[in-house]
């Protein structure tokens, strides 16, 4: 959903239904929408956040919504790459990557506003984000770091340094909004029904800022994460996910997904942790 009101474009992943489980659509979907507020000579600043139970539970593991052509010359006859090979795999996450880091490559600052769960591939996409303000007992958290495979973005160690990085990406462990924003990992943690209203007052300051002036601020700011290494740092993260991609514990995931199903392959995983 994209809407602009008072200088601010609110967008809205819009998949209630599904806990907002980001598909390869989604993603597309996601970066037109931040690049038409980019565009937008009356937009300042966007805010980020989902419909419904969460602003989301990590990436569609059912495959649905994937049909996303690459281009408007791609046609049926043509044979184009799957997931068979190392490369393949590396391909299509640098895909779903380029989408996502609109949010980071665009000049106007961008608020997450996150409730409920903010799992998985939720993190890859708020912690890609200028500023994250979280309702204080949101869940965050990386759980497929258990077995599924690596994290194909990680701008974790960028917030939190590298020993809570390692804490909550080696273990799946989650924290909630308040813990996250002890430890850095959001700006700010208010109660549930406090949080549009905080987001709100925040992108109604930066509405009085001249949105090039808002730009140079941020891009200053992006440029110096870049040379501490921040957007390679995504590239290989990407390729590093291909690595836990083919890890035993990987291909043991899958093979239960498919004599057991999705969720009682994550429940036998999940519940030895508690």
């Amino acid at each position: 959903i994209y809407e602009i009101q008072d200088g601010r474009a609110r967008i809205t992943l819009n998949r209630p239904d599904k806990l907002n489980a980001i598909s390869l659509e989604l993603q597309a979907e996601l970066a037109e929408a931040m690049w038409e507020a980019d565009n937008d000579r009356s937009v300042h600043c966007v805010i980020l956040k989902g419909a419904g139970r969460a602003f989301s539970a990590g990436y569609d593991l059912t495959g649905s919504g994937g049909n996303v052509p690459v281009s408007r010359i791609q046609h049926p006859d043509n044979a184009y790459r799957g997931g068979r090979s190392i490369d393949d795999d590396a391909w299509q996450l640098e895909r779903g990557q380029r989408y996502r880091m609109a949010i980071f490559d665009m000049h106007k600052p961008v608020i997450a506003q996150v409730h409920g769960y903010c799992l998985a591939g939720g993190t890859d996409i708020a912690l890609l984000c200028d500023m994250v303000i979280a309702a204080d007992d949101a869940t965050f958290g990386f759980p497929p770091a258990r077995d599924l495979g690596a994290l194909p973005n990680n701008m974790w160690l960028y917030n939190v340094g590298p020993q809570w990085a390692k804490r909550l990406t080696l273990t799946g462990d989650t924290v909630t909004g308040a813990e996250a924003q002890d430890i850095g990992l959001v700006l700010k943690a208010v109660p549930a029904e406090h949080l549009e209203a905080e987001v709100e007052s925040l992108a109604s300051r930066m509405s009085h800022i001249d949105p090039d002036l808002l730009s140079a601020n941020k891009r200053i700011i992006n440029t110096g994460l870049e040379l501490m290494g921040a957007r390679t740092l995504q590239r290989m993260a990407a390729e590093n996910d291909v690595r836990g991609h083919n890890t035993r514990a990987a291909n043991e995931f899958r093979n239960s997904v498919k004599e057991n199903g999705l969720k009682a392959t994550l429940n036998t995983r999940d519940d030895k942790f508690g």
